[in-house]
């Protein structure tokens, strides 16, 4: 099932919300320190163009899985997940791409469709298209909760950061049903020099006689 598979990696979640699940809701008021906690967030963001690392999943389930992530902004990413688990999640700039060899399925979407987009967008606007509704600190360091105004990319995501020194440490990202996928980054370290190759991935299936590319 496409939304089940996407929830799986934690990049995009495809909501069948009734029509009323998707009104705007009013922009939350923030304090000046919760402003300043956020914008320091999106500049250490905007300052990152490559990196790397490993992952730790947990899905709404309580289900582990792990593997490698390779970011490259603006638009692109790459999730390698370990054995048992056979997924491959590839953003291109354009589209997120949800591949299992295993299971033989090969699915793609709309990157701009979602949570993810929030984050790897050239620019890292905290209003307009992106509003922020939520700056929550612990004792890690703090949470920028996000989602896009625009509804394209629907429900949130709560990017997590450490406080000292300032550096991406993970997100979750929760549906419209309240589902949530959490992502922890270890070793998650500025690169340079990713292949490009990273962010490709070819559709494995035959093309149907007869069909143009498209």
């Amino acid at each position: 099932m496409p939304t089940r598979r996407i929830a799986l990696a934690g990049l995009a979640t495809v909501i069948a919300a009734p029509a009323a699940a998707a009104a705007a809701a009013a922009a939350p008021t923030l304090s000046a320190a919760e402003r300043d906690l956020a914008a320091r967030a999106a500049a250490w963001l905007e300052d990152l163009k490559e990196a790397r690392g490993d992952f730790i999943q947990t899905d709404s389930r309580g289900r582990v899985s792990r593997g490698e992530v390779f970011i490259r902004r603006p638009g692109k990413a790459r999730f390698a997940y370990a054995p048992p688990a056979s997924l491959l999640v590839v953003a291109d700039g354009t589209n997120v791409t949800v591949a299992d060899p295993r299971l033989k399925t090969f699915e793609r979407y709309p990157l701009v469709a979602t949570p993810l987009s929030l984050f790897l967008s050239r620019r890292i606007r905290l209003e307009g298209d992106t509003q922020v509704t939520a700056v929550r600190r612990n004792e890690q360091g703090f949470e920028v909760t996000a989602r896009d105004s625009r509804r394209q990319a629907e429900g949130r995501i709560a990017l997590a950061f450490s406080d000292s020194p300032l550096a991406l440490t993970g997100w979750t990202v929760t549906d419209a049903q309240g589902r949530s996928t959490r992502v922890e980054l270890k070793d998650f370290r500025k690169v340079s020099g990713l292949p490009a190759s990273l962010f490709e991935i070819k559709d494995p299936r035959p093309q149907a006689p007869g069909r143009g590319k498209m």
